[in-house]
């Protein structure tokens, strides 16, 4: 089956946020690379395939100014609905990361993917991903990702997935993004099943 609006609302109206495979309490472990980023208070981020992270509320409570997508308008409705008038000051976009980002994005400092890359499996659909990356990153820019492992489970949410090694990352991303950061994570999720993670750390070099 392939990530799907339909399959991700299904995901998002059948369970509490608690419940998902993926939930955190708390995003301790994103924000151990993200501090590593100077002037992170003053930053713009994108965070591609958001769902319900509790992450949005740890950067808004930074100062970071925040574009959210993701492919299920209800995970995007929950999050308003949490958020209340704090939303006015967010910019939302529902749509396949895999496809090409609007035009009118504002300059983004900060790429963050948890957990949300490794559900494309088709190549187009990955080689579409990291376009929108390229294309949205300025010279001096982040970005971060955490991705099952190569040792991490090969389903999730009922999807097959595509999990990672950091040289594949380094690999897609090319010669022009330097890796700053790299750890291996065994996260458990709700279940109380290991699920082992990679994170990573990119800075796009300057003049690019």
């Amino acid at each position: 089956m392939k990530s799907s609006s339909k399959h991700w609302d299904a995901v998002f109206s059948g369970a509490e946020d608690s419940q998902l495979g993926w939930y955190e309490k708390g995003a301790s472990k994103s924000l151990e690379l993200l501090n590593h980023i100077p002037k992170l208070e003053n930053a713009t981020a994108f965070l591609p395939g958001v769902g319900t992270s509790v992450l949005i509320e740890e950067l808004l409570s930074k100062g970071v100014k925040l574009v959210l997508n993701d492919i299920s308008i209800e995970a995007l409705n929950r999050v308003k609905s949490r958020l209340g008038d704090k939303c006015n000051e967010i910019n939302w976009i529902c749509q396949d990361i895999a496809q090409p980002i609007q035009d009118t994005m504002p300059n983004i400092d900060i790429w963050i993917d948890r957990a949300v890359l490794h559900f494309l499996t088709d190549e187009d659909d990955i080689k579409g991903y990291f376009k929108n990356v390229k294309s949205i990153l300025k010279a001096g820019s982040y970005a971060m990702f955490a991705e099952f492992s190569k040792t991490g489970a090969p389903k999730c949410a009922g999807l097959t997935l595509h999990r990672y090694s950091v040289d594949e990352l380094s690999e897609r991303l090319g010669s022009e993004f330097q890796l700053l950061i790299h750890k291996n994570f065994t996260y458990i999720n709700p279940g109380g099943d290991p699920r082992p993670y990679i994170y990573t750390l990119f800075r796009r070099n300057s003049g690019n």
